[in-house]
């Protein structure tokens, strides 16, 4: 009837999450979803699986996810389990082991429905401890999203897969993750997308991520590095008139590297001041052999790799560094 209200468009979402063996904190991710949806916005769950956790499929049922099982390893087998069935208007993404905030999906769509050249948008996080308490402030900020994002991501940034939200169509466009990428596979899926299509950004803060304690996953970050530095160089090829000169490429290289570096820095600080001078050493060699310009200036000033060289390496006490380095999205991450 004439003057009565028009009920809003309900948008529907595709929602992948990779899950393996975290029952616990899958259930408080799918919860986080679910408490954002309204009579505008609705979410098809569906949820890859490569664990043994047997209650894991109950744990999705119980949010009226849609469950995929396989035995392949990797973070990307996982996701493309969902990313084959997803039917939503638009798609995003979410780890086992973080949470959407409440202002999470709607300032994305609200920006694709103002532009429609825009593919997709991506948001900022809030990085976390084990108990999803909140450390520092959203990242990364408006004037660090300004320019090309795809020569940006070439140079460092690696937004969170959980703060992505994608055009359905476009995103099938795209098709699966590598799965050869057992680690970035996300990082070079969203390299395909921001390289042929325009990108978005919104200051709002979408997703709490879990992060490991600095220096705990040496191992995991020396195997994660590999799959950067080749994923850099695929993207790099056939682009290289994004960067005006070569120096502007190796800039870009070294930054891509830095996440890295500054995790090696900081293992290297701790230890060194712990007294695991062994401990210290080896990541010491790890942050020179990453970038090694940067390493060799440090450490010959009031840094904290000159700090842990001249304790682990000559064995004197040093003054204090100055400074502190800043945790990035990809260097506390836990993911892989």
């Amino acid at each position: 009837m004439a003057g009565e209200p028009v009920a809003p468009v309900k948008r529907v979402v595709s929602v992948i999450v990779a899950t393996r063996n975290r029952p616990a904190m899958l259930r408080e991710a799918l919860a986080s979803i679910r408490a954002i949806e309204g009579p505008d916005l609705t979410f098809e769950i569906l949820v890859g699986d490569n664990g043994t956790a047997p209650e894991t499929a109950d744990v999705v049922a119980e949010f009226g996810g849609i469950y995929a099982h396989t035995d392949a390893d990797g973070c990307p087998a996982a996701r493309n389990l969902a990313l084959r069935r997803m039917t939503g208007e638009f798609v995003a993404f979410l780890d086992d082991d973080d949470v959407w905030t409440r202002d999470n999906i709607r300032p994305h769509i609200a920006l694709m429905d103002a532009d429609p050249e825009i593919a997709a948008v991506f948001g900022q996080i809030m990085h976390a401890d084990h108990e999803l308490q909140r450390l520092g402030k959203p990242w990364p900020v408006r004037a660090d999203m300004q320019g090309d994002i795809f020569v940006r991501m070439l140079g460092g940034y690696f937004p969170q897969v959980g703060a992505t939200v994608v055009r359905g169509d476009v995103a099938r466009g795209l098709g699966l993750m590598d799965e050869r990428l057992i680690g970035d596979s996300d990082w070079d899926w969203q390299l395909r997308l921001t390289r042929k299509h325009k990108t978005g950004f919104t200051p709002t803060p979408s997703v709490i991520c879990r992060g490991r304690p600095g220096g705990s996953y040496d191992a995991l970050q020396r195997r994660r590095v590999r799959y950067t530095r080749r994923i850099f160089w695929r993207h790099v090829r056939g682009n290289l008139r994004r960067w005006p000169t070569p120096a502007h490429l190796l800039r870009a290289y070294f930054g891509a590297m830095d996440v890295y570096y500054y995790y090696f820095v900081q293992a290297a600080f701790e230890r060194a001041h712990n007294g695991d001078y062994a401990g210290a050493r080896r990541a010491i060699r790890s942050a020179l052999a990453l970038n090694p310009p940067r390493a060799l200036r440090s450490l010959f000033r009031r840094s904290r790799l000159g700090s842990a060289t001249r304790r682990a390496v000559f064995g004197l006490r040093a003054r204090p560094a100055r400074g502190a380095i800043g945790a990035s999205a990809k260097a506390s991450s836990s993911k892989v």
